[in-house]
């Protein structure tokens, strides 16, 4: 019998303006023992970011070589300039160190996450899939007051939002977003429940 439970590796997906990127933050300065997945990317460092605290920092080309060996969990294109990955060592070597970890991904990404299990199966008792629900009325509400969005952006990110939705089924678990704190709440009972699961297949 082990003396602790296997780690979590917690990953939350939502529209755009779900909230998702605040929970991630919430939980790792929650004390709770949790760190944010370091990323990868191929875009160059902006003013103070550092490579391997906030980003792996990637050329195109070491990109593509780490790709073609199948290091990556997930990885995608974004705004078709540059990509953004999840190396699987960035996981696996933390929870393996017993770090629990939480991560915010879209839904594709967690899609691919989830197949990796088949290549990488110490995955699977860590993996805990959450996904924060909204409806429409709130998800317009939240875009349109973060400022950042004019009109056809808001109509792209609902169509996204749309298709990202019927994906909610998915997930290990749902958060009907209400406020934050009650969001961060909900989270906190899932980690709860997860951990308690974990310490069961333990004994």
């Amino acid at each position: 019998m082990s003396s602790a439970a296997a780690p979590l590796f917690v990953v939350i997906a939502g529209p755009a303006g779900s909230g998702k990127s605040t929970l991630c933050e919430r939980l790792a300065a929650a004390g709770l023992g949790f760190s944010r997945v370091i990323t990868t990317t191929t875009r160059a460092p902006r003013p103070g970011e550092v490579n391997g605290v906030h980003y792996h920092f990637l050329s195109p080309a070491e990109f593509d070589t780490r790709l073609a060996a199948g290091e990556f969990l997930e990885w995608a294109w974004v705004h078709g300039e540059r990509r953004y990955g999840t190396l699987a060592a960035s996981v696996l070597e933390p929870l393996a160190r017993g770090q629990n970890l939480v991560a915010n991904l879209d839904v594709q990404g967690v899609a691919s996450v989830r197949q990796a299990v088949e290549r990488f199966p110490q995955l699977r008792r860590s993996l805990v899939t959450v996904f924060i629900m909204l409806d429409q009325d709130q998800l317009v509400t939240r875009i349109r007051q973060r400022g950042q969005d004019d009109e056809a952006e808001i109509q792209r990110r609902m169509t996204t939002a749309q298709a990202e939705l019927k994906e909610s089924g998915k997930f290990d678990h749902l958060i009907h977003s209400g406020t934050r704190e009650e969001d961060f709440a909900a989270l906190l009972k899932i980690v709860e429940s997860a951990k308690n699961r974990m310490q069961g297949q333990e004994r």
